[in-house]
C-alpha cells in the first residue's frame, strides 16, 4: 500500500513496486475471501513506469496462480488482451474477425447516434416492436444476425440452410421470422425464440421482397419468375400455398401497406411495355 492523492479511494492505492523483468507471467494480487459468480467487476489503474509492460486488469476463473483467465489493458502498447493461462503459460484468445458490413442508427431528426459492425453486407432487417432485438439477413455468411438494438451488440448468429437470403418479414406475435432465399428458391420460417428453422416452402423463383399480413395471417412473396405467391398460416409451424398470381417477369420488389390491405409491385420495362406499379388488393 502507498499513499496517492489522485486515488479514487483516497488516500491509499495498491502499488506494484517490483522491477521484475519477466515477460511471460503476470504479478497477481489474490483475495481469498470467497468465490463469486454473475457479478459486475471493474478496476482502475494508473500506469507509472515499465519498459516491458505498463498494464493492469482483472483475473477470473482463478484455480491457482498458474491457471486462470485475465483481461489486461496495456498503456504502453495502447491495447487490451484476453489471455488464458494454463500451467503458467499464457495464450491469447483472439476476437472474432471484424466484419465488413454495418448498420447505422439515426434519431428522429436524422442525426446518427451510433452503429454496429455486421459480419458482411446486410440485406433486409426487421425490428421488434415489443422488444429490443433486430434481425438482419447477411447472405454472404449464410446467416441471420440477431442484434440488441439498445446495447448495439450481436446476440446470436443463426445459420441459413440455403443461399442468398435477401428479403425478410416478421410475425412478432407468433415469434416467427420469414426469410426468402434464391438458391434454391425457398421461403424459410424461423422460430425467433430458438433460432431454429421450423418450416419451409418452395417458391417460383428468386425474391427481393416478401411481406407478412398480420390481419389475414398470410405471407406474400414477389418472385422473378412471374408469380406472386400467397401462403396461408395454419399455425406458426404450418403454411399452405393458397394462390399463385401471374405477374410480369422480374416483378420481385414491392411494398405492402397493411392498413389498406394493398400490395404495390414494381414492374420493370419490358420491350415496348413501360415500367409501372401494379396494385394487388387482399381479401
Amino acid at each position: 500500500m502507498t499513499a496517492d492523492p489522485s486515488a479514487p479511494s483516497k488516500p491509499n492505492v495498491v502499488a506494484q513496486t517490483s522491477t521484475d523483468q519477466t515477460d511471460y507471467r503476470f504479478p497477481l494480487l489474490i483475495s481469498d475471501e470467497g468465490s463469486f459468480q454473475d457479478l459486475d467487476l471493474s478496476v482502475k489503474f494508473k500506469a507509472v513506469s515499465g519498459n516491458i509492460d505498463r498494464a493492469g486488469g482483472l483475473v477470473f476463473r482463478l484455480r491457482d496462480p498458474n491457471n486462470y483467465y485475465i483481461v489486461r489493458a496495456n498503456a504502453l502498447e495502447n491495447n487490451y488482451r484476453l489471455y488464458h493461462v494454463v500451467s503458467g503459460r499464457r495464450s491469447q484468445l483472439r476476437k472474432r474477425q471484424e466484419g465488413t458490413g454495418g448498420l447505422g442508427f439515426l434519431d428522429a431528426n436524422g442525426k446518427k447516434t451510433g452503429d454496429i459492425v455486421i459480419d458482411a453486407h446486410p440485406e433486409s432487417f426487421q425490428l421488434e416492436e415489443a422488444g429490443t432485438r433486430l434481425f438482419v439477413n447477411v447472405p454472404d455468411k449464410n446467416e441471420i444476425e440477431v442484434i440488441d438494438a439498445v446495447k448495439r451488440t450481436v446476440l446470436a448468429r443463426w445459420p441459413v440452410s440455403f443461399q442468398n437470403n435477401f428479403p425478410m418479414a416478421l410475425d412478432e406475435a407468433h415469434h416467427r421470422l420469414f426469410v426468402g432465399c434464391w438458391m434454391p428458391p425457398r421461403l424459410l420460417i424461423f422460430d425467433t425464440e430458438t433460432g431454429k428453422e421450423v418450416a419451409s416452402g418452395e417458391i417460383a423463383g428468386p425474391t427481393d421482397d416478401l411481406f407478412y399480413d398480420v390481419r389475414r395471417g398470410r405471407v406474400y412473396v414477389l418472385t422473378s419468375q412471374g408469380f406472386l405467391e400467397v401462403f396461408q398460416q395454419k399455425d406458426p409451424d404450418h403454411y399452405d400455398r393458397i394462390a399463385r398470381y401471374p405477374t410480369p417477369p422480374h416483378t420481385q420488389t414491392g411494398l405492402f401497406v397493411p392498413e389498406w390491405g394493398k400490395l404495390f409491385a414494381a414492374v420493370q420495362q419490358q420491350g415496348e411495355q413501360s415500367a409501372e406499379v401494379r396494385v394487388y388488393q387482399a381479401h
